[in-house]
């Protein structure tokens, strides 16, 4: 399938998205198939995160934007159409329309209590 390449080593690519929210909205993709974050191995995780950063500076730089969003729709409640990991890097400029919307209870914020509990239960359960 054609691509307009940004990058594209052994272990990932990047390349222009075709549909994007703005010049330069970029996605980097692993090679090995992993359906969602949570199975890519360390060190592809590593060396992917590590281009975004790099990939991210030169947007700035390049298309002088205002901000990066970087972007992980990570399952099908999230988002996730392709289901192959896939970050998408979105070039920001001040007004330019794209944002995310929040539930109407988003204001109601939960007790101290609410939070540890939580902060609790991930933590006893985070894999080493």
């Amino acid at each position: 399938m054609p691509a307009s390449w940004v990058y594209r080593d052994q272990t990932i690519m990047a390349f222009m998205d075709i549909q994007p929210v703005n010049q330069g909205h970029t996605l980097l993709v692993p090679t090995a198939h992993a359906p969602h974050i949570a199975d890519l191995d360390n060190s592809t995780t590593t060396r992917l995160f590590a281009l975004a950063r790099r990939i991210t500076r030169t947007l700035y730089k390049t298309l002088e934007c205002d901000g990066v969003n970087w972007l992980v729709a990570d399952g099908e409640a999230a988002g996730q159409e392709v289901f192959h990991f896939h970050l998408h890097l979105i070039p920001r400029h001040h007004n330019d329309g794209f944002g995310f919307r929040f539930p109407d209870d988003y204001g109601d914020l939960p007790t101290r209590q609410v939070l540890d509990r939580t902060a609790r239960a991930i933590r006893d359960r985070v894999e080493p």
